[in-house]
């Protein structure tokens, strides 16, 4: 009879257990597992003393491929532009530099990386996140200058990590020291400073003095911090007085407007000045030397006529005469004309005479006709004929 049928045998062929229905026994598992253990790592009844030198080997095995997995998990790799702080049992080590590189494995050794070439930043004055654009924070931007005037200023701050273990160990929170120095440092500045100053031409000058006194007091306290570029954002008055300061500001620029206008206006004339000036002095000089020149021409020719004058004082004192008269009568229209054996003189008036030569000529084509001037006649007087006779006496020498 089979042993499961009824009234068979309920033994288990291959448990040997009698009720096939029966879960195992626990103590009888728990039993089982320790001798599986013990035959692996050295324990385990008499009966298993034989396995002691292969479960030694075994557990030798074991830890060994744990040592090895231990220490492979000490390789990391460093991204360019990064550095690699390790701290052994939270002592610094050293600075690793971008590639593979291997420490102790954690928990001896850790490593913190840090991006030294990230521009950060931080906002001092206003906050631009939120999507609505630049928004005021009084208790940073209101600041007092030397005037006692108070000015809104806003300024940006961009830095970078110079030194990687300083960034790390030196300051708890390097941004916070960052933007508490820059907030010290400002208000002193602007606190030396005038508000025209401020808000006008001297800009660049107290960006300049800001960030120079920053990185100072930041490599004082060692943080490790580079400080590119500092941006003034904006700097202005009050709200308050907002419209008062703009109307100052027109003012300023008409000042400065028709200041530029009468720059413009002393660049044209002081040079037409000058050079009228000069050309007066210019002409000034060339007839002083015309006057010289000719002083000296008539002394030299009076000195030679003096020599001719010895030689021969007749001949030289009417030639004098004769050239006396043709200098004078040069520039006259009246030609004198003495005749021989009477006591009247002759004239003849050129002026009229060439008047009527103009008139008997055709007429040149012109728009405007150009009327020839006529010179009344001189009249003889006895002046004139003394001269006359005098001249007449001369020739008859």
């Amino acid at each position: 009879m089979s042993w499961n049928e009824p009234g068979g045998d309920k033994k288990d062929p291959w448990s040997g257990r009698n009720e096939p229905n029966t879960p195992p026994d626990l103590d009888e598992v728990m039993r089982s597992l320790q001798e599986k253990l013990g035959g692996i790592f050295g324990g385990g009844s008499d009966n298993n003393s034989q396995n002691n030198g292969s479960s030694a080997k075994g557990l030798g095995l074991v830890v060994a491929g744990a040592a090895v997995l231990w220490s492979l998990s000490g390789f990391y790799t460093v991204d360019e532009g990064t550095r690699g702080v390790v701290t052994r049992l939270g002592a610094y080590v050293n600075t690793t530099q971008p590639g593979l590189n291997w420490h102790l494995p954690t928990p001896i050794d850790q490593v913190q990386v840090i991006n030294v070439e990230q521009q950060r930043f931080i906002e001092v004055g206003y906050r631009s996140g939120g999507g609505q654009g630049m928004g005021s924070v009084p208790k940073e931007a209101m600041m007092l200058t030397r005037d006692e005037n108070i000015v809104d200023v806003r300024l940006a701050v961009q830095y970078q990590v110079k030194d990687a273990k300083d960034y790390a160990f030196n300051v708890l929170d390097p941004a916070s020291t960052l933007k508490q120095v820059t907030e010290s440092v400002e208000r002193g500045v602007i606190g030396r400073s005038d508000m025209d100053f401020v808000l006008t031409e001297g800009r660049t000058e107290i960006v300049a003095a800001i960030k120079a006194e920053i990185q100072s007091v930041m490599d004082a306290y060692k943080t490790g911090i580079l400080i590119t570029s500092v941006n003034l954002q904006d700097a202005q008055p009050p709200e308050q007085v907002q419209g008062s300061f703009e109307d100052a500001i027109k003012a300023r620029e008409d000042k400065q407007r028709l200041i530029n206008e009468a720059e413009a206006y002393s660049n044209d004339v002081v040079p037409k000045s000058r050079g009228a000036a000069s050309r007066i002095v210019q002409e000034a000089e060339a007839y002083k030397e015309k006057v010289i020149a000719q002083t000296n021409g008539d002394s030299s020719r009076f000195a030679q006529l003096l020599t001719e004058y010895k030689k021969a004082p007749a001949v030289t004192k009417q030639r004098m005469y004769i050239e006396a008269m043709e200098s004078v009568l040069d520039h006259t229209n009246n030609v004198l004309v003495d005749v021989k054996g009477g006591n009247n003189v002759m004239y003849l008036p050129l002026d009229k005479l060439n008047a009527k030569a103009a008139e008997a000529l055709p007429a040149a084509p012109s728009h405007e006709p150009v009327a020839p001037v006529s010179t009344p006649p001189v009249k003889e007087t006895k002046a004139d004929s003394r001269a006359t006779s005098r001249e007449r006496d001369v020739r008859g020498r």
